[in-house]
């Protein structure tokens, strides 16, 4: 054998540079579902199904091409590990060479180096041409900047493209981003028809999988009845056209609304379809930018879908690379709690939290604004330890890869790397949440109150965290007003919300560490 050629779960692309140069006749594929992946993460059924499945469904492509696959099933081979199995496989299949595409994460390269080296194997990694941009163009934007910011990798990236850009290389519609349009919310009224999603019945090889699942990872959390992810790029393909089709237009001004009946909403839910490499991120921008054209969708939704791709997405991963392996352990914030039980059980008086992760345990998805200022809010203003808030979230999302998910986490959500994400923290008191969902009508707790019986908990938490770090943001630009405003409270008023948050504390601290 010349190359064993090694791919991973989320790097499902019938074009990736794994294969430039395969021969059949010389070469080999290799692909391994190793139960580690799904319990190093305590992973959503959803999850651990949709990876499987998947991959199993793109196995039938390649041996469709006449390509052989080496293909490691759960039930036919006895290593817990990737790396194990790989290990294993070289010693029996002896190829002179190992190619692998850029990991994922950066545990699985260093296990893969590890392995290789381990066997004296010469091994090449090839760049992932699924991404926009490399991971050396983002180290040489990066520079010497001390501040990077989204916005201006955003701006260069669409000038390099083209993308969403006029001939005269002015943006399109006028304006480098819509923000100001789109944080509407429903009214009283709420969202009225909002078309569904194409689903995606399980066939032969996926009800196999779940199955599977259902068996070997009965204690992991989540359900799997609403399973109806696509899992093939012909189907990743249809569920793109159905979002360009139905709900881009609307995506834009609605994307940071909530409803608690609908946990979808205008939302693309493609967002596992890319990051198992299904779909392109180009063909995706592709689509947006010619529904635009085609007067289908307004500028406001498509430029703020393709920022999500084009810009949030490409930088994550960038950022990822870049500050790795320290961002595991950034903790700028010094949050050292306990993740509360409620995040895997849903049990909570709280009815924001209880129907964000009653939604996530469901469907192993929850849209942006809730993951950020629901689920990850509560943890920020909580003062769960950062690292225990990303493991929850590689775990309990079908989307969840660690170059996209550890960065948005650790970064975006809980400050944790001091504002190398993000230029400030995303806080707010219920308040907001009442503003931008109906959740609160629902609730027993009051958003307008910090203290008292009827206070919610998010109000009360976030006037002790604007406490509790006053001197970090007392001068910071985008925080100065919201700590002058924790300045006008009498002491006795901020020494009951310090008493109130230390109470929640200790009354959602699971029950093995309180």
């Amino acid at each position: 054998m010349r190359n064993l050629v090694v791919v991973l779960g989320d790097q499902l692309d019938d074009q990736s540079a794994a294969f430039d140069g395969y021969d059949p006749a010389l070469d080999r594929i290799w692909m391994c579902e190793a139960p580690a992946e799904a319990t190093y993460a305590w992973s959503h059924k959803a999850r651990i199904a949709i990876f499987l499945s998947a991959m199993r469904h793109f196995r039938v492509a390649l041996e469709a091409r006449g390509w052989a696959v080496d293909y490691q099933a759960t039930a036919e081979h006895p290593h817990a590990t990737l790396a194990d199995a790989l290990a294993a496989s070289i010693a029996v299949l002896k190829p002179r060479h190992l190619i692998v595409i850029e990991p994922g994460e950066w545990r699985l390269a260093r296990d893969i180096e590890r392995v290789c080296a381990a066997a004296s194997l010469g091994f090449e990694v090839r760049g992932d041409r699924h991404f926009i941009t490399t991971v050396a163009e983002f180290c040489d934007w990066m520079g010497a900047r001390k501040q990077p910011r989204m916005e201006h990798f955003y701006r260069a990236v669409r000038q390099r493209t083209g993308v969403l850009m006029t001939a005269d290389d002015e943006p399109e519609g006028g304006a480098w981003n819509y923000d100001h349009d789109n944080r509407e919310a429903f009214g009283r009224q709420g969202p009225g028809f909002v078309p569904k999603p194409r689903r995606f019945l399980p066939d032969a090889i996926t009800q196999d999988v779940l199955t599977l699942v259902a068996e070997r990872y009965a204690d992991h959390p989540g359900a799997l009845e609403h399973f109806d992810w696509p899992v093939t790029r012909a189907d990743a393909l249809i569920a793109l056209q159905d979002f360009i089709d139905q709900r881009l237009a609307a995506f834009g001004p609605f994307e940071d609304a909530v409803w608690d009946s609908e946990p979808l909403l205008y939302h693309s839910r493609l967002s596992a379809a890319m990051n198992l490499k299904l779909l392109n991120p180009r063909e995706v921008i592709a689509a947006a930018v010619a529904a635009y054209h085609a007067k289908q969708a307004p500028i406001e939704s498509v430029e703020g879908f393709v920022r999500q791709i084009i810009g949030w997405r490409e930088y994550v991963r960038g950022l990822y690379w870049w500050h790795m392996p320290a961002y595991l352990d950034d903790n700028a914030l010094g949050a050292e709690q306990p993740l509360p039980a409620l995040y895997w059980t849903a049990d909570t008086e709280m009815n924001c939290l209880h129907q964000a992760v009653r939604d996530t345990l469901a469907h192993g998805y929850a849209h942006h604004i809730q993951r950020l200022m629901i689920t990850g809010l509560f943890a920020l203003l909580f003062g769960v330890k950062p690292r225990a808030v990303h493991a929850w979230y590689l775990a309990v999302y079908v989307d969840a890869v660690e170059w996209v998910e550890l960065p948005n986490t650790i970064g975006m959500s809980q400050f944790a790397d001091g504002g190398l994400m993000g230029s400030k923290p995303y806080i707010a008191s219920g308040k907001y949440i009442d503003r931008m969902s109906n959740y609160c009508a629902g609730c027993r707790y009051d958003p307008a109150l910090s203290t008292g019986p009827k206070a919610c908990p998010f109000t009360t938490l976030y006037w002790d965290f604007l406490d509790r770090h006053r001197q970090r943001f007392a001068s910071h630009p985008r925080l100065v007003m919201q700590v002058r405003n924790l300045d006008r409270l009498k002491p006795e008023a901020i020494d009951a919300i310090r008493l109130q948050a230390a109470q929640l504390r200790k009354a959602l601290a699971p029950k093995d560490v309180a």
